[in-house]
């Protein structure tokens, strides 16, 4: 890790260098043109360049702390939480062909259901059938029924008349 601290922080600064020149040179300028800030007069420009490469060192080195401490955080987790995974996994892998076979049923089942339904519903066309025929049937003999009811009316009156004239007839 240090190692590739270093690379980083060498990279770094050959990425840094023109700008750090530049810093350079300006100072430069303003000391030789007489401005004067006071963080420029105390710190000549390689102390600054110095100091700046300082505290870029220190803040490579406690990002290296931060992500040594951040990978111990998930090798912990990850040898942890794999067990528990593993667990999970197999008990998945146990409860896979007891879910197919239900599937299967319900399945199976589902089609056992759109058979009796469709079934049903013929059963219930053939009975509505079978209720209209019987109701034209009991409207047919209803009307026989009434046919020769209003006959037997016209004889039980006539017969009645016949009765009647006869018992005059006979008693007169």
């Amino acid at each position: 890790l240090a190692q590739s601290a270093l690379a980083a922080l060498k990279s770094l600064i050959r990425a840094m260098a023109p700008r750090l020149l530049l810093l350079c040179a300006g100072s430069a300028l303003a000391a030789a043109t007489g401005h004067k800030h006071a963080s420029h007069a105390a710190a000549n420009p390689i102390r600054k360049v110095v100091t700046l490469l300082q505290s870029m060192q220190k803040k490579v080195e406690e990002e290296g702390a931060k992500a040594d401490e951040l990978y111990e955080k998930y090798v912990c987790y990850c040898k942890s939480s794999s067990g528990a995974l593993s667990e999970s996994i197999e008990a998945a892998e146990s409860k896979a062909p007891e879910l197919s076979a239900s599937i299967e049923a319900a399945e199976g089942k589902l089609a056992q259901l759109k058979k009796d339904l469709k079934e049903h519903k013929a059963d219930r066309v053939a009975a509505k059938a079978a209720i209209a025929e019987a109701t034209g049937i009991r409207e047919k003999e209803k009307a026989a029924f009434d046919k020769a009811a209003a006959e037997d009316r016209t004889d039980i009156k006539a017969v009645t008349k016949a009765i009647t004239a006869l018992e005059k007839g006979m008693a007169g």
